[in-house]
C-alpha cells in the first residue's frame, strides 16, 4: 500500500467520482481507477459501490477512511517537523 493509494482513495471518497478526484490530483483517470482496485485487491475487500453517478464508500470503506485521513495527516506532520527543524538551528555554532 503506498501512499498515493491512499491518496486518492481519500480524495475519490471525498469527491464521490473518479473523474472529478482524478481532476483535483491532477493525474489521469484511469491511474486514479487502476490504484483504488489495486488497493481493493491489496485489502481484499471493495472500499466504494460504483454506481452509474460516481462512487459511493462501501462498509469497508468507511472504516479506512478515518484511518487513511488519520495517516496522510501523520505524514503531514512528520514533514512539517523536519522541515521545521531545518529552519531552527538545534546548537550555538549553526
Amino acid at each position: 500500500m503506498s501512499l498515493a493509494q491512499i491518496r486518492y482513495f481519500v480524495t475519490v471518497a471525498e469527491e464521490g467520482h473518479v473523474g472529478r478526484a482524478a481532476a483535483r490530483l491532477r493525474v489521469a483517470q484511469p491511474a486514479v481507477s487502476r490504484q483504488i482496485r489495486s488497493l481493493e485487491d491489496e485489502l481484499g475487500a471493495r472500499l466504494f459501490e460504483r454506481t452509474p453517478r460516481g462512487m459511493r464508500l462501501a462498509a469497508p470503506g468507511r472504516v479506512f477512511l478515518d484511518r487513511a485521513r488519520r495517516i496522510l495527516a501523520d505524514v503531514d506532520d512528520a514533514a512539517e517537523a523536519v522541515r521545521a527543524s531545518v529552519n531552527t538551528p538545534s546548537c550555538a555554532r549553526c
